[in-house]
């Protein structure tokens, strides 16, 4: 029987492979607590596990499967997609601060964190919306 407070060991080492070649793509680096970068890539291959989809493990979902459906909070999530900006605090500049550069004015990333410049602002994962 499976034990369902852990992940699997495949689903893990899927993550975390995912999650350095994505680190080398936008530049950015994982938390350098690796208890914060351990908990989130966990709980990523626990939702991979469970839901198929590594949904961002930071938030509350009354319903995952419509979570999933949504696409919004898959990781790469939208904000970090569209402004290399990490809710998880897994992909950050090497103090362990969010890019907050990109993002719009009034976001909740500017409001919590202030500026905080983009370490390769060269390697957007993709293009900024208008």
């Amino acid at each position: 029987m499976k034990d369902l407070s852990k992940p699997t060991e495949k689903n893990v080492k899927l993550v975390s492979s995912y999650v350095e070649k994505y680190c080398k793509r936008t530049g950015l680096n994982l938390h350098p607590m690796k208890d914060v970068s351990e908990a989130v890539t966990t709980g990523l291959a626990m939702h991979l596990d469970e839901l198929k989809r590594p949904l961002c493990p930071c938030r509350f979902y009354p319903d995952k499967q419509q979570a999933v459906a949504e696409r919004e909070w898959l990781c790469p999530c939208s904000d970090m997609k569209a402004y290399k900006y990490c809710h998880c605090m897994l992909f950050v500049n090497e103090e362990g601060m969010p890019v907050t550069q990109h993002l719009p004015e009034g976001h909740e990333g500017r409001q919590a964190y202030g500026d905080i410049a983009d370490p390769a602002p060269e390697r957007m994962p993709r293009k900024l919306p208008n």
